[in-house]
């Protein structure tokens, strides 16, 4: 199986709804342009967020519930990746180089995002504990566009 982006979301602002695109430009030290978070980043790992697409399959699957791709707010979703071994070293997809930084582990705000009455905020959490995805920095500039594929350095 390749190890490739199968998804691009951006945000406009803080709480806008995010939009996928084919393609996005990444800039060292600031991130994905056009993104919410374009060039705020205040400590490593604020760059951009990845997470698994087999991650949001088996939520879907153990919660009997239909997320998104996007409704985990990260950028890239993944296909064949695993994202955890990726803290602490740097990976190229295509020509751009990241360096992953953290877990992007599950907050509140995105439990409450996908709560039901039948999933409260809590159990969401808990599901997505050490599956939410990876923070990483971006290492040098260069286009991101959907189905490119992962190497790991």
């Amino acid at each position: 199986m390749s190890r490739m982006i199968e998804a691009i979301y951006i945000a406009a602002a803080k709480g806008e709804p995010q939009v996928e695109v084919e393609a996005v430009r990444a800039v060292a030290g600031k991130g994905l342009e056009g993104d919410r978070n374009f060039g705020q980043s205040r400590w490593p790992g604020q760059n951009l967020t990845l997470v698994e697409a087999e991650e949001i399959e088996a939520f879907n699957r153990h919660c009997t519930r239909t997320i998104a791709p996007d409704a985990t707010r990260r950028n890239i979703v993944t296909r064949g990746v695993r994202l955890n071994e990726l803290v602490g070293r740097e990976f190229r997809i295509g020509a751009v180089r990241l360096r992953g930084v953290e877990l992007c582990e599950p907050c509140s705000k995105m439990g409450a995002s996908l709560a039901t009455c039948e999933q409260p905020v809590a159990d969401v959490v808990k599901a997505w504990v050490h599956k939410a995805g990876l923070r990483a920095d971006v290492l040098s500039d260069g286009t991101l566009r959907a189905g490119m594929i992962f190497s790991v350095d």
